[in-house]
């Protein structure tokens, strides 16, 4: 293990960081009259604008070059190695010592990767097919329910990856959902979250998808249950379930016990972590809502910034790019946070799906052998779409004490083009960026103020509330129009960014084990809960929490 603070490159970031923290944003474009051209890149339809960042150039060679400086240390990380052995079915996700091969569910296919001797890649497309079939069924109106409707609803449950990838994707694509169908998603154990779901749709023409690897998800099983409750109490027979209920699972035995066919059942692999897996048959809700060939589109998008990320030099590597800076802001500029901010109404949902996948895989502190982290990792991400961002938390990342690194995520052309409101969409995206990094003077605020004929006195009291203190950074990103290729490259330019941090921090990213303790411990809890009896053994919080709760629940009943 070579820990990250220990490389030369680490050290010559730390002083080059010193060297050069008092020079602006604003000096830095002024000095460098090529910066917007030097600072950028494009691939798999994404062009990435990263010229608004803490990055000197210098033609002396890296010592004065921040970009160079950050490569060097990419490569003592040794990301290229552990980029090659993730893609060539190397065990990277050593604590259930497993592969991570997400990327093969893109792969075309001709490929061959292969897991224990033996090529994946046939199995994948046999699963796919089978999907794709599947969906064809039930978008034409071939597959009725049990009173000879079509379907016309269609209710994803599950939780985790299983949910927040195919929900955000199925928004992110609204334009291209098919007429006749309603995605829901019902992930939320609270009832009220399955319960209002059933108000909005019918027994006869609805298909509910029970997304569990295990088939043993508690949340997931508990919520089936129930739906098959609520389908049952209308004038379907148990037979009816195999009809309006089908798995993404690989547990047939508990498949079948549940009242669903087999054929009807959709498997996948080890090998695919929960936020990884929408490419797989986790993706059906995505696959019956835009149809098999955007799927298909989509899964060819995902595989272009796939090969980017594996064929071009760290120097001109988009991924490995944007991964950088956030190394460069979380461990040497001490920033906590990262914003995610999509101009696009349909990205609504990109932020969460963001967390889940930097939060999730990168929240460690633990490196790949076990010993403690000394250094700073995985950051918050958060954000919403921008413009509303800007009548409401932007006014933190103008003004407030905390300097947050901001995406900027914006199509240039519109799918919905109605009148000029796209214009203002790209004008309140770019200018938000430009005036992160302006900011606005004192004497910029004084000047703008006397010109308006505000008196002395007035200029004084308020030139500090109105004075922007600017060199904030962002990358501004762009895609041509939010289709299912652009969607599908850029999931997978935050997939491999999220990556290369974790290749950098020398931590392991396709692991979970703080999500396993609360899931634990919950079991003693709902035993204690439902038992009716005074609780004693847990901590004396816990013990006065349930204890309260079963007095309150029974006073009310």
């Amino acid at each position: 293990m070579s820990r990250p603070e220990d490389l030369p490159a680490w050290s010559a970031l730390e002083a080059h960081r010193d060297a050069t923290a008092d020079v602006s944003l604003t000096t830095l474009f002024e000095s460098d009259p090529g910066r917007f051209d030097a600072l950028q890149g494009e691939a798999a339809g994404i062009f990435i604008d990263f010229s608004k960042n803490h990055l000197t150039r210098s033609a002396a060679g890296a010592a004065g070059d921040t970009h160079a400086l950050l490569v060097q240390l990419a490569r003592e990380s040794g990301v290229e190695e552990k980029r090659d052995s993730m893609f060539s079915g190397g065990i990277v996700n050593p604590t259930e010592h497993r592969p991570s091969l997400h990327t093969a569910l893109r792969a075309p296919r001709d490929a061959d990767i292969r897991v224990d001797g033996d090529n994946v890649v046939p199995a994948i497309h046999e699963v796919l097919d089978r999907v794709c079939a599947f969906a064809d069924r039930v978008r034409s109106g071939e597959w009725l329910g049990f009173t000879g409707k079509p379907i016309t609803d269609i209710v994803n449950i599950g939780i985790g990856g299983s949910d927040l990838g195919p929900l955000m994707a199925t928004e992110a694509l609204a334009p291209f959902l098919h007429d006749r169908l309603n995605l829901h998603f019902v992930s939320n154990v609270d009832g009220s979250h399955l319960v209002s779901t059933c108000k909005r749709v019918g027994p006869e023409t609805t298909l509910f998808i029970i997304a569990s690897k295990t088939f043993t998800t508690q949340e997931t099983l508990a919520n089936a249950r129930s739906a098959r409750e609520w389908f049952l109490e209308s004038k379907a027979q148990t037979a009816d379930v195999a009809k309006h209920f089908v798995a993404v699972s690989t547990n047939a035995e508990a498949v079948a016990e549940f009242g669903i066919d087999t054929d009807n059942m959709f498997g996948f692999w080890d090998w695919v972590g929960g936020r990884y897996s929408l490419w797989s048959a986790i993706g059906l809700p995505v696959v019956l809502g835009i149809g098999p060939e955007n799927f298909r589109q989509m899964l060819s998008g995902a595989h272009a910034m796939d090969r980017h990320f594996v064929e071009a030099p760290l120097e001109s590597n988009l991924p490995v790019t944007l991964a950088l800076l956030t190394v460069w802001y979380t461990n040497f500029l001490g920033c906590t946070s990262h914003l995610i901010a999509p101009y696009d109404q349909y990205l609504h949902r990109f932020p969460a799906y963001l967390q889940q996948l930097t939060m999730e895989s990168n929240g460690k502190s633990v490196h790949l052998d076990g010993s403690r982290v000394d250094v700073e990792t995985g950051p918050i991400v958060w954000g919403e779409p921008g413009t509303n961002g800007q009548h409401a938390y932007f006014q933190l990342i103008h003004q407030g004490t905390h300097v947050i690194p901001t995406d900027f995520i914006v199509p240039l052309e519109s799918l919905n083009p109605l009148g000029d409101h796209h214009e203002l969409l790209l004008a309140n995206c770019f200018a938000q960026s430009e005036a992160l990094m302006r900011g606005k003077s004192p004497d910029e605020v004084r000047a703008e103020m006397a010109a308006a004929g505000t008196s002395a006195e007035e200029i004084e009291r308020l030139v500090g509330h109105r004075t922007f203190p600017g060199d904030r950074p962002s990358n501004t990103i762009t895609v041509q129009r939010m289709d299912p290729a652009a969607l599908g490259a850029l999931i997978v330019l935050y997939e491999h960014k999220v990556f290369t941090e974790a290749a950098i921090w020398d931590i392991a990213p396709f692991d979970q084990w703080g999500v396993e303790l609360g899931k634990q411990l919950a079991k003693a809890v709902l035993a204690d809960l439902v038992g009716g009896r005074t609780v004693t053994s847990h901590d004396a919080s816990t013990n006065g929490l349930l204890n309260r709760a079963t007095q309150k629940r029974n006073i009310q009943a």
